[in-house]
């Protein structure tokens, strides 16, 4: 049995306990998904070969969209993907004209992770990565490192802001020829989108653009291709909390985000976005509604309709959606089990609870909330967590004893979700719909 290392131990199971879900050792507790994960590994390669994906993962509140989305984040890191993540809130848009799809794009650059740095801050040594060995290159090739590096960029200047990114990366090179540390970290201010002005990237620079709120998927572009100038595969964006945009009020600040997203799946589907993947999570309403959801939006209905023959027990995991399905109850005696291992480093031996215990506990909470506790189970998964905490560090205390105090509430996200939506505005034609 191999031994399960301290670090990972406690990313898991401290994560576990807070609520949220783990950023690495996901792996260690998975159970079920083995289709979906497969579908994602065929994106990945596809990614990799230079091709595109887009896929909008939906699932119930708890029911473990965010810890998928992570398992994959961290495949892709082993596959030599650059990925990087962000949540999206009312700050952070796929459009907007006040600043927020800047800050968004900000937020992933700050998340850009690689296989040696996979909790982000990547893009300084991405880029380092880039000019070292374009470096060497040259002067194996006995050219100027300058000229080959703007050969190498040549192709992004065809872009939207290809030229002033390729002028960024020259800058880079400069102050790293220079050993001026100014120059290098204002390159990557602007690589992370932190200019606000175009007057301060100019005389930072020489450039002429900035990223805006216009520019945003231009620039993820932009730097899907660049990661595979630098010797990765490609790059993976994961979204989460989609609903935000479910829960936007103004009808025409829904669609404008609906827009842009229809933008990037049709580049995805056409392959016009190299080296360019998009994974992002969505409860159904955010899908389905057709009143404020993507299905409000004719052309995004149109081509995220589920597949007509895919009923009556077969699937179809070839769409842009997947549809997480709940957990059975022998996936979450799995998952209880995965946390016992984990817990006890793993090592059988030092085992909290017995097998019985596991049995007992589920049924304790089938008594408390009903079936609910193993199709959205975040937390029970907390309160196991909890019971296992005090079992550690109390040894004479009973599990018997201990789980009926133990206190389970039912997960309530949607209806949280639901009572938490503003109002439409006066100019929203969903005045009368009733949550």
């Amino acid at each position: 049995m191999t031994a399960i290392r301290a670090k990972d131990k406690d990313a898991v199971i401290q994560s576990l306990g807070a609520g949220v879900v783990p950023r690495t050792g996901q792996h260690l507790i998975q159970v079920g998904r083995a289709r979906e994960v497969e579908a994602l590994l065929k994106d990945i390669g596809r990614i990799a070969d230079g091709g595109s994906s887009f896929r909008l993962i939906t699932g119930e509140y708890g029911s473990g969209k965010t810890f998928f989305l992570n398992l994959v984040r961290s495949v892709a890191l082993e596959k030599k993907l650059v990925t990087a993540n962000a949540d999206l809130n009312p700050d952070r848009r796929l459009h907007a004209t006040g600043g927020q799809s800047r800050s968004l794009y900000a937020e992933l650059m700050r998340n850009l992770a690689t296989r040696v740095k996979p909790d982000g801050g990547a893009l300084a040594g991405i880029v380092e990565k880039f000019v070292s060995s374009t470096i060497t290159e040259a002067k194996a090739a006995g050219i100027n490192p300058e000229l080959a590096i703007h050969q190498k960029l040549e192709h992004l200047t065809e872009m939207v802001n290809g030229y002033d990114f390729a002028a960024v990366i020259a800058a880079y090179w400069r102050g790293f020829e220079q050993g001026n540390e100014q120059l290098k970290a204002d390159a990557i201010r602007w690589l992370r989108g932190e200019f606000t002005t175009k007057t301060e990237a100019r005389g930072a620079l020489g450039v002429r653009a900035i990223v805006d709120d216009a520019s945003f998927y231009d620039q993820l572009k932009l730097m899907g291709r660049f990661v595979r100038l630098a010797g990765y595969s490609g790059l993976l964006i994961g979204l989460d909390e989609m609903v935000n945009l479910y829960k936007l009020a103004n009808t025409g600040a829904r669609n404008a985000n609906y827009e842009q997203l229809l933008r990037i799946l049709n580049d995805s589907l056409q392959g016009t976005a190299e080296g360019l993947g998009f994974m992002l999570g969505g409860t159904p309403e955010f899908l389905l509604d057709t009143r404020r959801g993507l299905y409000s939006y004719p052309a995004l209905q149109s081509r995220l309709a589920e597949n007509s023959f895919a009923k009556n027990g077969f699937v179809d995991y070839s769409g842009p959606v997947i549809r997480l399905s709940r957990l059975t109850q022998e996936d979450f005696y799995v998952l209880l089990s995965n946390i016992r291992h984990v817990h006890a480093a793993g090592d059988p031996a030092a085992y909290l609870l017995p097998d019985e215990a596991l049995q007992a506990f589920m049924g304790h909470c089938h008594t408390r909330i009903g079936e609910a506790y193993f199709q959205t189970p975040r937390n029970t998964i907390t309160a196991f967590i909890h019971l296992l905490a005090v079992l550690e560090q109390n040894p004479t205390a009973n599990w018997r004893d201990l789980l009926g105090a133990v206190e389970i509430a039912a997960d309530k996200g949607d209806s949280a979700l639901h009572r938490d939506m503003p109002e439409p505005d006066e100019d929203d034609e969903l005045v009368s719909f009733i949550l």
